[in-house]
């Protein structure tokens, strides 16, 4: 496995901050690590983006310029950036700064928009939605969850929607997660034992690192 791709269950769950911190616990492991996003919105500065924070707080050596393929200022969803601006989203070209970034570097970290189900280009002609993307490119996932109440019933679905459209997950990260909270204890058992699928490490809020699980090391040392 060279490349994993990061998706949450929703939009604000705190993906790009777990993105970040997973490539800080690579980097932990001795490997060149590499990020990359296909669109990015609501910053038309590359540094103040999510591609750019990630690329600071992991302290990346990768180029910027090669973090993501679209950037958008708009904080709306990429299909409707692209409608907006008329900038479309091309799988061709995301397919292909993809490969580039994954061929110069050990391990590349994808992030993506949203949630999984995110249009990303939705036009009379064109219909491109982020599961597209996954499976263009082969990879597996990793899912960003909350710890707290309702996360059970998101993340069984977005397992389950995953499951059904052929794309491998790997394991789930809680985040904001409280040790010695009841319910984030139960949570994370009960998501293991309804979806078959580990949790690889919980976040606690603001934390610098991920408290891992055995699984975790386990994924990337194999």
């Amino acid at each position: 496995m060279r490349a994993l791709f990061v998706t949450g269950t929703d939009t604000d769950v705190g993906k790009t901050y777990v993105t970040a911190l997973l490539c800080r616990y690579l980097k932990s492991l001795g490997k060149d690590v590499a990020y990359f996003k296909a669109a990015a919105s609501g910053e038309a500065a590359l540094e103040r983006s999510d591609a750019g924070y990630v690329h600071a707080v992991a302290g990346l050596t990768q180029d910027r310029e090669t973090l993501v393929s679209y950037l958008y200022a708009e904080p709306l969803s990429p299909h409707l950036c692209g409608r907006l601006t008329g900038r479309f989203v091309s799988p061709e070209k995301v397919v292909r700064d993809f490969k580039a970034v994954s061929a110069a570097h050990e391990f590349t970290v994808m992030e993506g928009s949203g949630g999984i189900v995110c249009p990303i280009v939705y036009e009379k002609g064109q219909k491109l939605l982020l599961e597209d993307i996954i499976t263009a490119l082969k990879l597996d996932t990793l899912l960003v969850a909350r710890a707290g109440l309702g996360t059970i019933n998101h993340t069984v679905l977005t397992v389950s929607y995953l499951r059904t459209r052929g794309i491998g997950i790997k394991g789930i990260i809680l985040n904001h997660f409280e040790e010695g909270n009841v319910m984030h204890a139960d949570n994370l058992c009960m998501i293991e034992e309804l979806t078959g699928v580990p949790v690889l490490a919980t976040v606690a809020g603001n934390a610098s690192a991920l408290s891992e699980r055995p699984a975790l090391r386990e994924l990337f040392t194999a």
